[in-house]
């Protein structure tokens, strides 16, 4: 694609923006002139997968950044072997339906926590990617940053990204076999543990390890390991930015998550062209922009992308380009930020509003902040005992002989503490009831168990003067006053009031 690209007398930027063009001076589009302003923007770098791309590391203050975030990760590892009151402090007990994270314990009645949760994750996201385009990609994406630390060892046994390449062109022989076995070989072992690890999130960690070593346990622990650890082998070792380009949905939707006033990794043309070699510029005296065309912003790049070429499909926002760009002009005693952080509307010279200025932001950080708010008061009210009524349908009555109405209903007590409890179960709420409830008005509950308890009220003749009226059932434990709950029902009558 060239920067032909023009619909309707406008041209169509990589983020999915329509930007104006400087009209030619007999009408249509000057696209001389959208060349001096834009270089070759619509020159896209899409490696299909036809060679390896082996970046170059430099140091900077955004490759800084990156291994400080991807350093996070490390709690994934060490996650397991938390212990909390002698046992795993974070572990999610499928098979006893409960959820430990550290003093915490979540059950399912408390999962709507989950909901919110991923509704902060996701918004999160949608304003990251608003103020600062693939900014998730680039820095906290599970594949970015395995794809990274598979890509280092490689460095470490393999050279720098010259010599890789040069290895990668040569004929099998067995001294690169020599250099390729033992990469081969770290890969596997840390997508292994990868793999290893997520299962341990699901069973204690060390009953875990004792099962492998002995070969022997449940299918689930064999299986559960392999897509992590084939996706990490096979993902970050060998299809690294494939993923990003043809298999990840998020990279596809996030253009229409920017806006003009989203901050990308962009060149400044404006300051960049023409762009020529020091060497070349020296001897000729002609006046070039900024840019010595040394394309260490593409050698940096790990997804292979040219910056210069405009803003597209391929970039991450890593701002590694950023890193190399400083530090060649720093040797040149040139200005930094030839490639910063600049929206389309910056580039364009035009105002740039704040991020809280920002209606889109706004929105978001307030659904945010909701969403936090709802999480931390659930995790700080957690009951140590939940009460449900289920009332029974068939039939919603009885009109005993006396001329009573008993309705009947399931009294459902789940205990979560780690001991048993013992519960007093009354009911209030219709004038005259009475409770009775099968195997006596105390239920003994064990801990992290549900206690089903059959109950029936009653209410005498002539106490209904309506249809139905509510109910309430109230459970208390004997040890801990403390410790209860309280359920609204329903009692209903015959349409005569009995």
């Amino acid at each position: 694609m060239s920067n032909e690209t023009v619909t309707g007398g406008t041209f169509i930027n990589f983020q999915g923006t329509d930007v104006n063009p400087p009209p030619a001076p007999g009408g249509g589009v000057d696209h001389d002139a959208l060349d001096k302003l834009y270089g070759d923007a619509g020159h896209w770098n899409v490696n299909l997968g036809e060679e390896t791309i082996h970046a170059k590391r430099m140091p900077g203050r955004f490759r800084r950044l990156k291994w400080l975030v991807a350093s996070i990760y490390l709690l994934y590892f060490i996650g397991p072997y938390l212990r909390w009151d002698g046992r795993q402090a974070l572990l999610l007990d499928i098979p006893a339906r409960k959820y430990h994270i550290f003093s915490l314990t979540i059950w399912p009645q408390d999962v709507w926590m989950l909901s919110l949760l991923l509704l902060t994750f996701f918004i999160t996201l949608f304003a990251a990617t608003t103020i600062a385009g693939r900014v998730f990609c680039g820095y906290v994406c599970w594949q970015t940053v395995w794809t990274d630390v598979y890509t280092l060892i490689e460095e470490w046994i393999e050279g720098p990204p010259a010599q890789r390449r040069a290895l990668d062109k040569a004929p099998w022989s067995l001294h690169k076999l020599r250099v390729k076995a033992p990469k081969q070989a770290a890969w596997l072992v840390l997508s292994g543990l990868t793999g290893i690890t997520f299962t341990a999130y699901f069973m204690d960690v060390f009953e875990l390890w004792g099962r492998y070593f002995s070969l022997e346990g449940p299918v689930y622990i064999w299986v559960t390991p392999l897509p992590f650890m084939i996706g990490s082998y096979i993902g970050a070792g060998f299809m690294r930015e494939q993923i990003c380009f043809w298999l990840c949905p998020y990279a596809r939707i996030q253009g229409v998550m920017t806006d003009p006033e989203t901050l990308m990794p962009t060149y400044d043309n404006l300051r960049g062209e023409p762009r020529g070699k020091l060497v070349k510029c020296a001897m000729t005296g002609v006046k070039n922009g900024d840019c010595i065309d040394c394309n260490l912003c593409v050698a940096v790049c790990p997804t292979g992308i040219d910056i210069r070429n405009g803003q597209q499909e391929g970039c991450i926002t890593c701002a590694l380009c950023v890193d190399a760009c400083d530090t060649v002009m720093e040797k040149t005693g040139r200005p930094t930020g030839l490639v910063r952080y600049m929206s389309l509307k910056e580039s364009h010279g035009e105002a740039h509003r704040a991020a809280f200025k920002r209606p889109r932001v706004l929105i978001y950080s307030a659904i945010v902040i909701a969403a936090i708010s709802g999480v931390i008061y659930g995790a700080t009210h957690l009951a140590p005992m939940t009460l449900t009524v289920i009332h029974e349908r068939q039939p919603l009555f009885v009109t005993l002989s006396d001329g009573s109405i008993q309705n009947s209903y399931t009294v459902k007590i789940l205990n979560k503490t780690d001991k048993p409890m013992e519960y007093r179960i009354t009911a209030s709420g219709v004038d005259g009831l009475g409770l009775d409830v099968m195997g006596g008005p105390v239920a003994r509950v064990e801990a992290g168990k549900v206690a089903p308890v059959q109950a029936r009220i009653r209410v005498p003749k002539g106490k209904m003067a309506v249809e139905s009226a509510p109910v309430y059932f109230e459970a208390e434990s004997l040890s801990d006053s403390a410790i209860g709950d309280r359920y609204e029902s329903v009692f209903i009558s015959p349409k005569t009031g009995g």
